[in-house]
This record gives C-alpha cells, sequence and structure tokens, in this order.
C-alpha cells in the first residue's frame, strides 16, 4: 500500500534531466500511481539545466545518467557548487554498482535503475523529508545560538544596570531640584532637560534588561509614555519613502502590563510593514477604546468581555493572501529571505500575556491590518491614594539615609533636608549604627538594598536589633527584591525601585511616617 504522507503537502516541483520523452513519462507515472502532486519540467542540455535551477527552482532533480552532449554526472556538479542539500536522485539504466558508490560520494542523494523503477516514489519522498529534518535542524540550532547569545546578554546586561542606575540617579535627583528654581527659568529648564534626559537613560536601561533576560514584570503603562518611547525608537528605521503616522486618542490612560513587552510586538509589526513596502507607503498607528462581546472571540479563545483598549498597525502594502493568513503565526514560517518567522509568534505570546487578543485583516491589494485588544480595568495606585492636601513637606522629622555611594547619598540628604526633613548621611550600614548609639532612634530610615561591604539586609536586621521598628524605605532594583525571609517582621517596609525620583520618594515618605504614626 503506498505511504500517503506527501498527499496533503504543498505540490513539488522535479525538474527532470532526461533526452528521452518515454522515459520520462515512465519516470513521472511512478509518482502519479503514489499520488505525489507535482510539477515538472524536463532539460537535457547544460544551458537548459541551469536556467531551470535559478527559474524553476526545483525540490528535487531526477537525472538519467548519460545524453547526448550532457550527462548526469555533470548536472549534479552544476547543482552541488549552486546548492548543498537539494536532492539529486539518479534515474537510469546503466548505472553499475561502482558508478552508484562514485556518484552517492560526489553528492547524488540515491539511484534507481529504470528497469525497477518501484522505488522511485518512496525515495523522493525520503529524499524531500531528509531535507526539510535537515533544515529544521538548522533552524533548532540557530534558535539555541541565539538563546545562548541571549543569556550572555542577559548576565551582561544585569552587571551593567546596577552601575548604570548609580549613574543616574543624580541625575533624576539633581533634575527635580533644578526645577525647583522657578525664580530663575534657565535653572528650571535645565532642571527639566537633566531629568528628562536620566529618565530617558532609565526607560533605555530598563529595556535592555528586561528583554535580554525575557522577564515579564507588571507595571503600570501609560499610553503616551509608550508610545513617545516607541517614536524614539523607530527614529532612523522609517524610510523617506514611508510616511508614518501615529494618533494617540487618549495619552493619559493608563494600565498594567509590560512596558518593553509591547514596544516589542509594536517594534516588530511596524518593521514588518515597513519591509512589505520597499516602494514606499503609508503607516499609521493608532489607538481607541472599545467593547468586546462575547460573540467578538474566537472558539480557541478564553471570552473575557469588557473594556478594551485597540491598538492598530496599518500598512498600505501588497496585503497578504488567504494562503499565507492561514499560517502567519506558525513557528518559523517566513515570506522573508532572512526572517525566523519567529516576530509574528512573539507578537501574539505578548498580547495573550497581558490578557489580550490579536486580529488581522488583509488581502492582495489593499494592506494590512493588525489589532491588538489589552484588556482595561480601573486601577487605583498607591500614589492615588495619599492624601495630596497633607503635602510633601516634613517637620522636622529626623531621616537616617544608608547609601554606599557618595554621589547619591549626598543628593538623597539634599533633597529631604531641602524639604524639611533632619537628614543624617551614612555611607556604610556600620556607620549607621554607631550614629544610633550616639544620637538614638531616626523616625525613618531610607536604606540601599544594594550595599556591598555591610548588606542593606544584615543593616537592618541590625537595626532591628537595636530596637529600631519605624517605617524603612529599602532601595532595590527592580524586579530584584532582597530576601527578607530571616528578618523579624516589619510592619512598616516599602520596597522602591532605583532610581527614585524625587515626588514619588517624598510621597513615600510621607506615607510611611503617618502609618508608623498611627500605628505606634
Amino acid at each position: 500500500m503506498p505511504n500517503r504522507q506527501l498527499r496533503t503537502m504543498p505540490t513539488i516541483r522535479v525538474l527532470q534531466v532526461e533526452d528521452s520523452q518515454l522515459d520520462a513519462e515512465l519516470v513521472l507515472a511512478e509518482l502519479d500511481n503514489d499520488g505525489i502532486a507535482y510539477e515538472v519540467q524536463l532539460v537535457d542540455d547544460e544551458a537548459r539545466f541551469v536556467a531551470a535551477l535559478d527559474e524553476f527552482k526545483p525540490h528535487i532533480v531526477l537525472s538519467d545518467l548519460s545524453m547526448p552532449g550532457f550527462s548526469g554526472e555533470h548536472a549534479l556538479e552544476l547543482l552541488r557548487q549552486r546548492d548543498e542539500e537539494l536532492p539529486f536522485i539518479f534515474v537510469s539504466a546503466t548505472l553499475g554498482e561502482e558508478a552508484a558508490i562514485a556518484a552517492l560520494r560526489k553528492g547524488a542523494t540515491d539511484y534507481i535503475l529504470k528497469q525497477n523503477p518501484a522505488r522511485l516514489a518512496s525515495a523522493v519522498r525520503r529524499a524531500l523529508t531528509e531535507v526539510e529534518a535537515r533544515k529544521a535542524n538548522r533552524r533548532a540550532e540557530g534558535e539555541l545560538i541565539r538563546a545562548q547569545r541571549f543569556e550572555s546578554l542577559a548576565m551582561l546586561a544585569g552587571g551593567l544596570s546596577h552601575d548604570l542606575r548609580n549613574l543616574l540617579q543624580p541625575l533624576l535627583l539633581a533634575g527635580d531640584s533644578l526645577q525647583d528654581y522657578q525664580d530663575d527659568p534657565r535653572l528650571a529648564r535645565l532642571g527639566k532637560l537633566v531629568r528628562d534626559c536620566g529618565k530617558r537613560g532609565l526607560d533605555m536601561v530598563q529595556s535592555m534588561l528586561s528583554f535580554a533576560r525575557g522577564a515579564r514584570r507588571a507595571e503600570q503603562v501609560r499610553l503616551g509614555a509608550l508610545f513617545s518611547a516607541f517614536d524614539l525608537l523607530m527614529q532612523g528605521s522609517v524610510p523617506r519613502t514611508v510616511a508614518m503616522e501615529m494618533v494617540i486618542e487618549d495619552p493619559e490612560l493608563s494600565f498594567e502590563g509590560n512596558h518593553t513587552e509591547l514596544q516589542q510586538c509594536l517594534l516588530n509589526l511596524c518593521l514588518n510593514a515597513i519591509q512589505a513596502m520597499p516602494d514606499g507607503g503609508n503607516l499609521r498607528i493608532e489607538t481607541s477604546q472599545t467593547q468586546l462581546a462575547a460573540d467578538f472571540f474566537m472558539p480557541e479563545e478564553q471570552p473575557r468581555l469588557g473594556h478594551y483598549l485597540r491598538i492598530s498597525v496599518i500598512d498600505s502594502g501588497p496585503g497578504m493572501d488567504q494562503s499565507v493568513l492561514e499560517h502567519l503565526f506558525e513557528p518559523f514560517f517566513t515570506t522573508k529571505e532572512a526572517g525566523t518567522g519567529l516576530g509574528l509568534l512573539s507578537c501574539k505570546r505578548i498580547v495573550s500575556s497581558h490578557g489580550g487578543v490579536m486580529r488581522v485583516d488583509s488581502g492582495p491589494g489593499r494592506g494590512t491590518r493588525f489589532d491588538l485588544y489589552i484588556p482595561l480595568e480601573e486601577l487605583v495606585t498607591d500614589a492615588d491614594q495619599l492624601d495630596e492636601q497633607d503635602g510633601l513637606e516634613g517637620a522636622a522629622e529626623r531621616v537616617l539615609v544608608v547609601v554606599e555611594e557618595a554621589g547619591q547619598l549626598s543628593l538623597l540628604t539634599d533633597t529631604l533636608d531641602a524639604y524639611g526633613y533632619q537628614t543624617h548621611a551614612s555611607q556604610s550600614g556600620t556607620a549607621a549604627l554607631q550614629w544610633i548609639e550616639a544620637g538614638g532612634l531616626p523616625d525613618l530610615v531610607v536604606l540601599d538594598a544594594d550595599m556591598n561591604l555591610f548588606t542593606g539586609v544584615r543593616t537592618l536586621a541590625a537595626l532591628i536589633e537595636q530596637g529600631y521598628s519605624g517605617a524603612v524605605i529599602l532601595l532595590a532594583r527592580p524586579g530584584e527584591p532582597p530576601d527578607l525571609h530571616e528578618l523579624p517582621p516589619l510592619e512598616h517596609l516599602y520596597v522602591m525601585d532605583k532610581p527614585v525620583t524625587t515626588l514619588v520618594l517624598l510621597r513615600t515618605l510621607r506615607k510611611a511616617l503617618r502609618a508608623a504614626n498611627s500605628g505606634s
């Protein structure tokens, strides 16, 4: 019974090297009998053979051994100069055992005797399967190498991010301090510039670290900030022939998500759109809000009714036909010569991880539209719950700041002093303990978790042993909270991502002091 494995596969292209029409038909009859769908091109000289390799682009070559003015051996040699893997099967009446072995050594895939052609169909099937297996292995090896590179990048990014955050912290605090000089517009403008540069640098560090590690950290994403950063990423990637337009309905809209992953998704979609328009066109990115009902969702999707953010990427390119759309989200499927076939699959994964769904609308001659639907919920942050009427000014509360890096320590203490706190600066846990022994317990402690000689956790444990039970603000790397399991429970512990901004620090400080005082 014939093997029907290939009957569901696409039609194969067969390049037949044969000078006998009758023999050619007998060979093709074996493929017909086994149900293999094919297109064939018959050649019998070198010029037509070479032209067919370039124009017909065969999946397999079936060749006689000898023909007037041309030979199968020469055809094999020409093919291997161009392609190391394309299957080449000799189908000949004159191929002896020694000649067959020599042909295999020169790169032939198999050989079939015309007197016994029954093995031809299985040989064709096996040759094509082996080629696909080798391609799959290469793709897997390529992805493994890519994964190893990202692992190395993650290690490098993790090492660099801490130092970069330390460099950026003074910019954020100094920028906020300079902005307070409202009577000097030049200093205020300089402060805004310094702070914005520091914040942009921080976003770049976090994007690099998050992308390299593949980590997903939930955060509040403000739509305007997302697209401002995305616009920066796209600068230099949009050719002059492509007109890009962004229309953001509500820039102040915030939702829970991952800033870096959404940027990556938008980047993939927009770069795909640009590549689909080599002669130029229009690219539009727009946002809107919509309600999704139960009938919107596909059978394999989990219906989640309610309010959604819709992000649309629309291009005026050539569009895609139904055969491409059916395979669009399959791993390794790509219409680009150098593509990995993983970009759209990655986009779909990112949208799904946000609890959303993705839609595509396209057709030949009418461009392509991708719609990303992200669920929206009404979220209230801790900062929103603060009573802003209390203000951010201190009332001479004693604050102990323990930070190893001198520049950060100086700016933090200067900032808190300027807002009415009595601040003491300690550059190590040991110095902080000595100050407590001399001057008593503070009202609040601001502590860097990443100190080297006497770590933040050890310092905190020592403070508790000295009798401190007040509020603690712990400055930690984003996504890497310190291990506090061995410490006694602290009722008023607040962990803040580094680097901190003045406003967030002051709000957290006021909240911590109010909570500690109300509980005392």
